[in-house]
């Protein structure tokens, strides 16, 4: 029990400490003020001297300099040859295609033919993504 009122926060402080309460709290609000006035300082220098802003961006032209990640690469490139519309409307339709798939199709696989069109449509569609984005990121 000794120990504990020891070392206890609640034992009076020695005469080395500093209190929390004013010292602290002053030391804190300072730290805030300051950087308060740093914030309005830049502020108040963003106004005086704006930066200068190029033209505005119109979405439907990309600069050539502009490319996307790879993983969008093969999108872009589709964006090149086929309308806008399309070119948006095609990767959503198919998207939601894949999403209800499991729904309208809920027969089993009783046809080795069937399988093989299948894969055969799945392999022609990733070899196309995959052209699609080698193609995107040469061009």
């Amino acid at each position: 029990m000794a120990y504990t009122q020891s070392t206890s926060t609640t034992h009076p402080q020695s005469e080395d400490s500093i209190p929390f309460y004013p010292d602290h709290v002053r030391t804190e609000a300072r730290v805030v003020a300051a950087l308060i006035v740093a914030a309005l300082a830049v502020g108040a220098l963003g106004l005086a001297f704006p930066v200068g802003l190029g033209a505005p961006a119109d979405p439907m032209e990309t600069p050539a300099h502009v490319k996307p990640e790879w993983y969008f690469l093969a999108l872009y490139q589709l964006l090149k040859f086929v309308p806008k519309t399309a070119g948006v409307l095609t990767p959503l339709l198919g998207l939601g295609l894949l999403m209800l798939w499991p729904f309208i199709d809920r027969r089993p696989d009783a046809s080795p033919r069937v399988s093989r069109i299948r894969f055969a449509t799945v392999g022609l569609f990733v070899v196309l993504l995959i052209a699609l984005t080698l193609w995107g990121e040469l061009s």
